[in-house]
C-alpha cells in the first residue's frame, strides 16, 4: 500500500504542476493564417511559429500578423535566456476567422483551450498586433491570467521620397478607380464647371441656389438607386432578344384587343350619357337606369366582342404553332362569344324600350341560337381531337378525357 508521505508528496507535486509556466500566445483574430498559408491552428513550438511566419509574410509582406508573430519568437528567446531553471516555457499562435463577430471568438477560445490542455500554463504573455486587443484581452484573461501585452506596430518610414509614393499611390487610385473618381474628382468637376458658366453669364450670385439643386439631385437619385435602375434597363433594352413570331403576334393582339375594349367603353359611356336626359335626383337615376344600361349595352358590345374575340385569335395561333390542345378551346370559345354579340344586342333593345310589342322573341331565338352553336362547337373540336390527336402534344382536356372513359 501507499504510504501517506508519498500521497502527501504526490499531492503537493500535483498543486505545482503549473508553477512556472509562462505561455508566449500570439492572436490572429482575423484568421490571416489559415487564410493565406494553408496552415491549420493553433501553432505550437518556436520551429512551427518561426516557420508560419515566415510563410505568411512571403504570402504577404504587409501583413501585420507575421510581424506580431517574430515578435512572439523574439519574446519567447529572451525569456528562454533570462528565465530560471525552474520555469517552463512554451510559445504558440491561435487565429479566429476571417467573418470576425462570436464565431472568431468561440474559435479562439475552443484553440486557447486545447493549448492549454497540452501546456498548462500559469500565466500568458499575449502578443497581438494591436487591432483586436480590446476583443481578445477578456477572451484571454477569463481562462488565465496575462501577466503582460505586447503590442505589435509596424513602422512606416518617414522619407519624404516613400511618402511620395505613398501619396501617388492613392492618388492613382482616386484617379483611375470608377468607383473613388465619381466622388472625389467627378462631383467637384461638376461644380468647378457650374461656378464657370455662371460666372461667364454673371450669374454667380445664384450658384449656391444651383449648387443645391445639383447636390440633391445627386443624393435623390443615388439614395433611390435611379442610376441602377437606369443602368439595368440600359442592359435589358441592349440585350433585348425578340420572342418566337408566333409570341409576338399573341402579344399585339392583345395590346389591340384591350385597345378596342377601352374604346368600347368608352363609347358605351358616351352612348348612355347622350341618352340620359335630364336626371334631378336619385330616384330618376334609379328609374332611368335600366335604360342607361341599354344604351351602354348597345354603344359598346360591339368594339367590346371584337376586342376579346381578337385576343383570343392571338392566342389560338400561339397554340397552334406550339401544337398545344387548348387551341380547340379557344376556337369554340371565339364562336360563342362572337355569337353572344347578338344576344347582348337584343338585350339592349328589352332594356331600351322593355313595353315595345311583341314580345322579345329575338332575345330568346339568339340564346337559343348561342346554346346550339356551343353545343356544336363542343362536338366538333371533340372529334377533331380525336381524329388529329397526334398534331397535338401536352395535357389533354379534361372534358375529353372524362368522355373518353
Amino acid at each position: 500500500m501507499e504510504s501517506s508521505s508519498n500521497r502527501r508528496k504526490r499531492n503537493t507535486m500535483g498543486k505545482n504542476a503549473g508553477e512556472g509556466r509562462i505561455l508566449v500566445l500570439c492572436v490572429d483574430r482575423d484568421g490571416d493564417i489559415e487564410a493565406k498559408t494553408g496552415i491549420k491552428t493553433p501553432i505550437i513550438g518556436r520551429k512551427e511559429n518561426l516557420e508560419a511566419a515566415i510563410a505568411l509574410a512571403l504570402k504577404d509582406p504587409e501583413e501585420a500578423d507575421a510581424n506580431a508573430m517574430f515578435e512572439a519568437v523574439r519574446i519567447y528567446d529572451r525569456l528562454e535566456q533570462e528565465g530560471g531553471i525552474h520555469e517552463k516555457l512554451q510559445i504558440a499562435t491561435i487565429s479566429g476567422t476571417e467573418l470576425g463577430g462570436v464565431g472568431a471568438d468561440r474559435k479562439i477560445v475552443a484553440e486557447l483551450n486545447d493549448v492549454l490542455m497540452k501546456f498548462p500554463a500559469k500565466e500568458v504573455i499575449l502578443v497581438t498586433d494591436g487591432i483586436a486587443d480590446e476583443a481578445v484581452l477578456p477572451l484571454i484573461e477569463s481562462r488565465i491570467p496575462v501577466s503582460s501585452v505586447r503590442r505589435v506596430v509596424v513602422k512606416h518610414s518617414k522619407s519624404i521620397e516613400e511618402t511620395a509614393m505613398l501619396f501617388m499611390k492613392y492618388l492613382r487610385i482616386l484617379w483611375e478607380d470608377p468607383r473613388y473618381s465619381k466622388i472625389f474628382l467627378g462631383l467637384p468637376g461638376i461644380l468647378l464647371v457650374l461656378i464657370g458658366f455662371l460666372w461667364a453669364f454673371n450669374l454667380l450670385t445664384h450658384f449656391w441656389i444651383a449648387f443645391l439643386l445639383i447636390f440633391g439631385s445627386i443624393l435623390l437619385i443615388r439614395g433611390f438607386g435611379i442610376d441602377r435602375l437606369v443602368k439595368k434597363l440600359y442592359i435589358a433594352v441592349k440585350e433585348y432578344s425578340p420572342p418566337p413570331f408566333h409570341i409576338q403576334i399573341a402579344g399585339f393582339t392583345v395590346i389591340a384587343g384591350f385597345l378596342s375594349i377601352g374604346m368600347g367603353i368608352y363609347q358605351g359611356i358616351t352612348y348612355a350619357i347622350g341618352n340620359a336626359g335630364e336626371i334631378t335626383d336619385i330616384g330618376v337615376f334609379i328609374e332611368v337606369l335600366p335604360r342607361l344600361l341599354g344604351w351602354f349595352i348597345r354603344g359598346s358590345v360591339f368594339l367590346i366582342i371584337i376586342g376579346i374575340c381578337v385576343i383570343l385569335i392571338g392566342r389560338a395561333i400561339r397554340w397552334y404553332f406550339e401544337r398545344d390542345i387548348r387551341l380547340l378551346r379557344t376556337v369554340a370559345m371565339i364562336v360563342v362569344i362572337a355569337w353572344s354579340s347578338q344576344i347582348l344586342e337584343q338585350t339592349s333593345s328589352v332594356l331600351i324600350q322593355p313595353t315595345e310589342k311583341p314580345l322579345p322573341t329575338g332575345l330568346a331565338l339568339s340564346i337559343f341560337i348561342g346554346i346550339l352553336l356551343a353545343i356544336a362547337s363542343f362536338l366538333i373540336i371533340f372529334v377533331i381531337h380525336r381524329r388529329y390527336s397526334d398534331f397535338f402534344k401536352g395535357k389533354e382536356i379534361e372534358e375529353f378525357e372524362e368522355v373518353e372513359k
